[in-house]
């Protein structure tokens, strides 16, 4: 069985309930707006035992062999009382998630992607420690809440751009003269400060070994919330094989790279995304990363059902 777990109006999820449904594939979804509705029973042991019921659906999560998972802020499904840690309803959902989290990280099944990998973008420096290794140039980097040491970086650096230092979606601002006064601002704020690399952007999405490249032409600091031409397009091999290590080294066989080629030939590596939104991608240029998934999650699971029935013939 096929585990997805989600939201039905995540455009990344239904692209792949699709691609399963076409094929047949024995596939569940999960919906995580209805966690209140669901109840987990888990036993970890040597084997992970157990069921989640939600409505009338039933689900063995010994018989799970593969699961996609896009989970969102459970808060955001509680209503009114969403922000009131000590309630029933935030305890039920928030245990559910912990339950369902921890069977990611520990079953045996292919999970795309488990918790514990994705935690690598959580931490930038580790993340770009990692993409080093590869091969990959990486932009260099201050992150800080002492605005004397980012004026300082500014000033030896030259052109910068700013950003978020969490995990969640961000915006990429070029600091500009005229925005120098939000400096004072990173006292409150963790910020990442990165010397501006001239050049053009690519997004290479790793889905087991297979790889899907874009290349992105755009004028905006950040194209994902400006004007782009997204075109597929066929970077070098080598370019494409550190890709590929990149996600076997993070663990994550599902992922998505932010390159850029500058005009000089070199190529940069911003960052690995461990739940890419690729629909967007694959609807401009035309990748069937959804399949891919597909391919991926049938695969794994017809695996794991050959191991079930050689355990019960054994």
């Amino acid at each position: 069985m096929i585990l997805l777990w989600g939201v039905e109006d995540d455009a990344p999820m239904a692209l792949v309930r699709q691609e399963l449904s076409v094929r047949g594939a024995s596939a569940v979804f999960l919906d995580h707006t209805r966690t209140l509705e669901c109840h987990i029973d888990a036993r970890f042991g040597r084997a992970i035992t157990g069921a989640i019921d939600i409505g009338s659906t039933a689900i063995r999560l010994e018989a799970v062999g593969a699961a996609y998972i896009r989970p969102q802020d459970f808060r955001t499904f509680l209503g009114s009382r969403r922000r009131r840690r000590e309630s029933a309803r935030y305890r039920h959902a928030a245990l559910n998630d912990d339950i369902l989290l921890s069977w990611a990280d520990l079953t045996t099944a292919l999970v795309l992607n488990k918790p514990a990998a994705m935690a690598s973008n959580g931490s930038k420096p580790l993340q770009a420690t990692r993409i080093r290794a590869t091969g990959f140039r990486v932009p260099a980097t201050l992150l800080t809440t002492d605005p004397g040491a980012a004026r300082e970086f500014v000033g030896a650096t030259g052109a910068v751009i700013y950003k978020s230092i969490s995990g969640v979606r961000s915006i990429v601002r070029r600091l500009t003269p005229a925005k120098e006064r939000v400096l004072e601002d990173v006292v409150w704020c963790p910020t990442q400060f990165q010397e501006w690399i001239e050049g053009t952007d690519y997004r290479v999405h790793v889905v087991g070994s297979r790889p899907f490249a874009c290349r992105i032409l755009s004028d905006d600091d950040d194209y994902r919330y400006g004007s782009a031409r997204i075109e597929p397009c066929t970077p070098p091999n080598i370019v494409l094989d550190r890709c590929l290590k990149l996600s076997r080294e993070l663990d994550l066989p599902l992922a998505g790279i932010d390159l850029r080629l500058t005009p000089g030939g070199e190529w940069y590596c911003f960052e690995v995304n461990p739940s890419p939104a690729f629909s967007c991608f694959e609807a401009a240029a035309g990748h069937r990363i959804a399949s891919a998934i597909a391919d991926l999650l049938i695969a794994a699971d017809e695996r794991h059902l050959r191991r079930q029935r050689k355990a019960t013939n054994n």
